[in-house]
């Protein structure tokens, strides 16, 4: 099962401005008169010969302040002018942004090794101006068209433990303090661009680091700011790829962690569209985190079932993703699916699936988005998967005959509409095939897949399942609506097929010959 990649936040090369009371304390004006000194002799030439020039400036200040601080360890006035000498330093350094061609030489001449040690100075400011730098020479913008040479520093700055320095570095900064509140957001800036570039640091940095409890700590506060809405975002892009990562954070109580997190919004809205974003961050870290099986189990223990159907039950804003967040649960896991059946989730999924959820305007529009449509059908297809015999499944199936049929009815309206689209996508690729531009199996598969082959598989299955109940009610209704589209058994027999065809082995072998066992049983009861 895909999952959408995280919520992007809008990047900037700068956090966003801190707000300040109106009392807020003078500009230190002596600061500004050293930052425009320090600019007046801005390189405007770029090259070799400027890099070393601007390197060796910085060595010299660098050893200057260490000297400085050496000697005079308890007297900071002695090696206040040489950290504004380093400051000032770092500062003319950002100008290697604008020629990334460079960084392999920035690399060899041993500047990065410099830059990411100042990460641990013991003056804060000074680690900050480094972070700053790390994010203007790493900025997505700046390495767009320089990919070897951004990849040549992120594995310099790897291998000189920046990874480890930048989320050490984190522990002493704090969000009461703008600069520092601003150096968190850089900082997270700086580790989701080196991810970008070599996206293994995903893992490094979950391994060798305590960013994953850091952002678990972020994520429980309950006041909402950016860098909480932005460590939902990190935290949904180190665990969306990685299994490493959603073991790890499972074990580390995260799967209670996020339950807890998204509770707060079962009976309100967000207020902003930022705090709307970071909540479905929220739900993208749970659904990633619903992957590897022990954290299936950890869900339904901690009652992660219940609050999603209250959640639905609110009919809130989180409608939908608590429907995607189930889904991920159910998935191969028939005891999320029983617990589901047992807390009367079938009351509430179903007049979802009908269409009969009496949401809010704004939230009814982003409900009607076909992915929740799709949720939903992937959902029911987990429940008949997860829940074969008993009474559970006696009550699955007699909601497919109540009320006229009326669900039978609703799931032949759903498989028209993908039927439809899979048929068109299907005739644009014999159209360019028969215009000389070839595709290759895989590559005519995705694109159907793409319009729509996979929920209209989940259907086939559906009404497999329900025909095999040998209800002969539902096998009437069955064939009279296909009658009436004019279609037939062997219509859904041969989406069938497709799909026993071509059923992977993600889960393993043994999982794999389960399923297309169960496929082919529909196909023989079909004949």
């Amino acid at each position: 099962m895909d999952l959408p990649p995280p919520q992007k936040r809008k990047r900037s090369s700068s956090p966003p401005p801190p707000s300040f009371p109106p009392s807020a304390a003078p500009i230190d004006l002596s600061f500004l008169e050293a930052i425009e000194k320090s600019q007046q002799n801005v390189i405007e030439t770029l090259d070799l010969k400027t890099l070393k020039k601007l390197a060796l400036s910085l060595e010299r200040r660098l050893n200057s302040n260490t000297a400085a601080r050496l000697k005079y360890p308890d007297n900071p006035d002695k090696f206040a002018d040489s950290e504004l000498e380093l400051h000032d330093e770092l500062q003319k350094l950002k100008i290697l942004a604008g020629a990334p061609e460079l960084y392999p030489d920035l690399v060899s001449i041993g500047t990065v090794n410099s830059i990411t040690g100042l990460l641990n100075h013991d003056n804060t400011d000074i680690a900050i101006d480094a972070v700053t730098l790390l994010q203007d020479l790493t900025d997505a913008d700046v390495i767009e068209d320089n990919e070897d040479s951004a990849l040549v520093l992120v594995d310099a700055l790897v291998e000189n433990s920046a990874v480890e320095l930048l989320v050490q570095n984190l522990s002493r900064l704090s969000d009461s303090d703008p600069d520092e509140s601003a150096a968190i957001y850089n900082t997270l800036s700086t580790i989701e661009n080196l991810i970008e570039v070599k996206p293994s640091v995903s893992e490094l940095v979950c391994e060798k680091t305590k960013l994953l409890k850091w952002l678990q700590a972020r994520i429980k506060v309950r006041e909402f700011d950016s860098n909480k809405q932005y460590a939902s975002e990190i935290l949904a892009i180190l665990l969306q790829n990685s299994a490493a990562n959603q073991k790890r954070f499972g074990q580390m109580n995260g799967v209670d962690t996020l339950l807890q997190a998204v509770a707060m919004y079962k009976s309100k809205d967000p207020k902003t569209g930022d705090e709307e974003e970071m909540v479905e961050n929220l739900f993208d870290c749970l659904c990633c985190v619903l992957m590897p099986l022990e954290n299936k189990e950890r869900f339904v223990k901690a009652e992660g079932v219940e609050l999603m159907i209250i959640i639905m039950n609110q009919k809130k804003l989180c409608y939908g993703s608590a429907i995607k967040a189930l889904d991920f649960a159910m998935t191969s896991y028939p005891p999320a699916c029983e617990r589901f059946v047992d807390v009367m989730g079938l009351k509430t999924a179903f007049p979802a699936f009908m269409g009969k959820v009496p949401l809010s305007k704004k939230n009814k529009k982003k409900f009607q988005k076909e992915e929740f449509k799709e949720r939903l059908i992937s959902l029911i297809a987990s429940l008949f998967g997860g829940i074969l015999r008993g009474s559970r499944r006696e009550r699955l199936l007699s909601k497919f005959v109540e009320n006229e049929c009326e669900k039978i009815d609703r799931l032949m309206e759903l498989y028209m509409r993908y039927s439809n689209r899979v048929r068109a996508e299907t005739e644009r690729i014999d159209q360019i095939e028969f215009d000389d531009l070839e595709l290759d199996e895989d590559e005519k598969y995705n694109r159907k897949l793409d319009s729509g082959l996979y929920t209209l598989q989940l259907i086939a299955v559906i009404l497999g399942h329900l025909w095999t109940s040998e209800h002969t009610r539902m096998r009437a209704r069955i064939e009279l609506l296909l009658k009436q589209q004019k279609l037939t058994k062997k219509d859904v027999k041969d989406v069938l097929q497709e799909y026993h065809d071509n059923i992977g082995d993600l889960d393993g072998p043994e999982e794999r010959e389960r399923a297309q066992s169960r496929i082919l049983k529909f196909i023989s009861a079909l004949a």
